[in-house]
């Protein structure tokens, strides 16, 4: 057995190693975009309870950080919790906000933020969640502020049309109060009111999802209109750095067309 722990090994090190390789000889994606699906049904396949599943698949985070640094990833965010989410039963939700908050608590005394200034920003609607929540949101927020190294977004009770609606709201506010005119409404205007107007580039390269499943489930929908997806047939709690090089690999053997 420890033999073939040291041959499993020795190949998934040249495998990464033969993957570096190849993505090195392109430019790697600006912005990569994460829906982390699969939670549950790992846990399933372990015949452990579900909220095993949620725990396991937050650990993965601290590692994603690293691999971005390497690969010179510049932006990544992360669906972790829908607003659909919410409608589960009770019991799930309470452990998922315990499991969230658990986590803030862990990025804010996390060396690698300030090793590698990372600027970390809540997307959604944040009154959806706990008081706790929302403060250990704003706190990682105003301390890394001014970091400029790596943005990492955290999508919770997010909604791709829930913001959208947000946005045209507000712009509607400012036809009403005669700040614009209607014939003068562009997209520019549109995409200045969502919640990724904070980034250079606001626009995901490359969307992934793990699990196998092939939807978008709401994540992002303005602003990955010509995002490229990748689907990946693993469980979030399995996901490896392999597989966000096959990802990125996978993307950049792609022509991006932008509707040509």
């Amino acid at each position: 057995m420890f033999i073939n722990l040291l041959r499993y090994v020795g190949v998934y090190r040249f495998y990464e190693n033969y993957l570096k390789n190849q993505i090195s000889k392109s430019n790697p994606p600006v912005h990569i975009a994460l829906i982390l699906d699969g939670n549950r049904r790992w846990a399933k396949s372990k015949f452990i309870p579900e909220w095993m599943g949620h725990f396991a698949g937050a650990n993965i985070v601290d590692d994603l950080l690293d691999w971005c640094v390497e690969l010179d990833v510049k932006i990544i965010t992360l669906y972790a919790l829908s607003a659909e989410n919410l409608t589960r039963p009770q019991p799930e939700v309470d452990r998922l906000f315990e499991i969230i908050s658990s986590k803030l608590s862990e990025l804010l005394n996390e060396p690698k933020i300030d090793q590698y200034r990372v600027h970390v920003k809540g997307l959604g609607d944040s009154s959806l969640l706990p008081t706790e929540i929302q403060e250990k949101i704003k706190e990682i927020e105003i301390k890394t502020q001014d970091y400029d190294g790596l943005f990492f977004n955290l999508a919770l009770a997010y909604g791709g049309r829930s913001e959208i609606l947000e946005a045209v709201k507000n712009v509607a506010t400012e036809v009403i109060d005669g700040s614009i005119e209607i014939d003068n409404i562009t997209n520019e205007m549109v995409e200045n009111h969502l919640s990724t107007s904070h980034l250079s580039s606001p626009e995901p390269d490359l969307v992934i999802r793990t699990s196998g499943e092939e939807r978008l489930s709401g994540f992002l929908l303005w602003q990955s209109a010509y995002s490229e997806l990748v689907f990946l047939d693993v469980y979030w709690p399995d996901f490896r750095k392999i597989d966000l090089m096959r990802a990125i690999r996978t993307y950049q053997n792609r022509n991006r067309r932008y509707g040509e």
